[in-house]
């Protein structure tokens, strides 16, 4: 078993019983105490569970602030990002966008853009494409991801969701993750949030996320694209100096700062 593999199946398990024993993870994934004991020290180290006498316990993790908190965090870095992004944009391709707040700024950058094709399970970056509250058309198609409706993220999720994007085939997959580490991958905090990110990077050649340097080096809970699926980061010109920016370059195809 791979140790991203482990490393899912323990946080599955302390999401479910908050404590566990060295035992119990021994059972479970059928590996030796000593692997065990190395993938606690790395996830206590990640922050993501806390070491006790034969075993760990769950460390509260703290979700992602609501979407009109993050629209207005570092703005001046994601109209960077978003637009470096486009500039990797052909005409006529097929674009995958989940949902966020680095997302919706990358849509007011695409929506001048014409002939895309953009997917999305997002309601306000489908509003913004479809050019709602502007009095406009603009010269793209958008595709709004039927499914449950997540209030807090402005966004839809859920078996009907997955099963409308594997309808599709994209070119490209543009996705925001909440953190983004060289050794565990693209990140979210929500399970659902993951799991709609995982399909689209799935059903595109391509996957190119858009993270700004808050979330470089920054490890969540769950895993939805490894390193080496990764065709292109595009982060800010802050992560440069940052302590997680080498590991990326050096795990993924391409790194833009922007």
């Amino acid at each position: 078993m791979l140790q991203e593999e482990r490393f899912l199946r323990i946080r599955s398990l302390l999401a479910t019983f908050s404590r566990l024993s060295v035992e119990r993870i021994v059972q479970d994934l059928a590996v030796s105490r000593e692997t065990v004991r190395r993938d606690l020290v790395e996830l206590e180290g990640l922050g993501e569970l806390r070491r006790v006498h034969g075993g760990a316990v769950a460390v509260k993790a703290e979700p992602e602030p609501p979407l009109a908190v993050r629209l207005v965090a570092r703005q001046r870095e994601k109209r960077a990002i978003a637009k470096a992004a486009v500039a990797l944009l052909q005409p006529g391709q097929t674009i995958f966008m989940d949902a966020g707040s680095t997302m919706s700024i990358c849509a007011e950058e695409i929506a001048t853009l014409s002939g895309m094709t953009v997917i999305t399970n997002s309601l306000s970056i489908a509003l913004k494409l479809a050019g709602a509250g502007e009095g406009r058309l603009t010269g793209n198609q958008t595709i709004l991801l039927g499914g449950q409706i997540d209030v807090k993220g402005q966004a839809t999720f859920g078996d009907t969701t997955l099963e409308a994007i594997h309808r599709y085939r994209a070119d490209i997959a543009l996705l925001s993750p909440v953190g983004l580490h060289a050794k565990h991958g693209a990140m979210s905090f929500e399970h659902h949030e993951a799991t709609v990110a995982r399909a689209m990077a799935e059903q595109s050649q391509q996957l190119v996320l858009l993270a700004d340097h808050a979330k470089i080096g920054q490890a969540s809970r769950v895993t939805y694209a490894r390193t080496a699926d990764i065709d292109v980061v595009v982060t800010d010109a802050k992560a440069r100096e940052l302590p997680g920016l080498p590991g990326l370059r050096k795990a993924c195809e391409r790194v833009i700062l922007a």
